[in-house]
């Protein structure tokens, strides 16, 4: 891979509307992410979170800044080579699983080799599934399957064309605790087994507590950040975050 770093992000500021009107969804992000690493990103509803994601994925275009993956400047690219690389150089996992339910799993393990135009490569789509424990269920469709089965497609999907980074959006959020789990340790697996890099935005202290580090965003800024932290450590930073603004609205009342 190109580049020191997986994801770099510098400056970057997305606005939504035009004068009064304008909503600022992020205010001047500046971060790095090195190969081979697994980022959670937490805040409190509207800091941000989801703006973030799509910007750093290329999914939306920032309003001042510069996005670079794997070495590559994507802010300024051409929509249809920006979509070759989404599909070739990244992955994708989402809480609502996107898969088709026309195909296999298999053929949906493969679908963003074919739409990159590529052959899909049998043995790599075996190994991906195998990976994720589903050697057994490459001809099933995905309605066969449980929640936590079709998330693991879904990894297998984001990974199988060997991703510089894998972005995850609540890739927990429709799954109990037990599957969670499950989900939470083929992504921590991608990243020390296999060098993958996963950037994760979720609302669960638990999930964010696999990552090597947690971001804490607020009003569109990176409020703090945390190492490697236990679950109740990151849960008492989200309500320090959160807590501010109520205490000071009962003092103004």
């Amino acid at each position: 891979m190109s580049g020191d770093w997986a994801v770099e992000l510098h400056g970057v500021r997305k606005r939504y509307g035009r004068g009064g009107n304008a909503v600022h969804a992020l205010r001047g992000i500046d971060l790095t992410l090195p190969p081979g690493s697994f980022t959670a990103v937490m805040g409190p509803s509207g800091s941000g979170k989801s703006t973030f994601l799509q910007c750093a994925a290329g999914l939306d275009r920032p309003s001042a800044g510069t996005v670079r993956l794997g070495g590559t400047d994507i802010t300024g690219m051409k929509e249809n080579k920006l979509t070759a690389l989404r599909r070739t150089r990244l992955g994708f996992v989402f809480q609502a699983f996107n898969l088709l339910p026309s195909l296999t799993v298999e053929q949906n393990v493969v679908l963003p080799m074919r739409l990159a135009g590529h052959r899909p490569d049998r043995h790599r789509t075996a190994e991906v599934l195998a990976q994720v424990g589903l050697a057994d269920k490459a001809r099933r469709r995905p309605g066969q399957l449980s929640g936590g089965q079709q998330q693991r497609v879904a990894i297998a999907r984001a990974l199988v064309t060997r991703p510089d980074v894998v972005f995850a959006d609540e890739p927990t959020g429709a799954l109990d605790t037990t599957t969670a789990a499950e989900i939470l340790t083929l992504l921590r697996d991608a990243v020390d087994t296999h060098g993958a890099t996963v950037v994760m935005v979720t609302h669960d202290p638990t999930a964010a507590s696999w990552a090597d580090r947690v971001l804490f965003l607020a009003d569109g800024e990176i409020a703090a950040h945390l190492n490697r932290s236990p679950a109740s450590h990151i849960a008492a930073h989200m309500t320090a975050l959160t807590t501010p603004r109520t205490a000071y609205a009962e003092t103004a009342a």
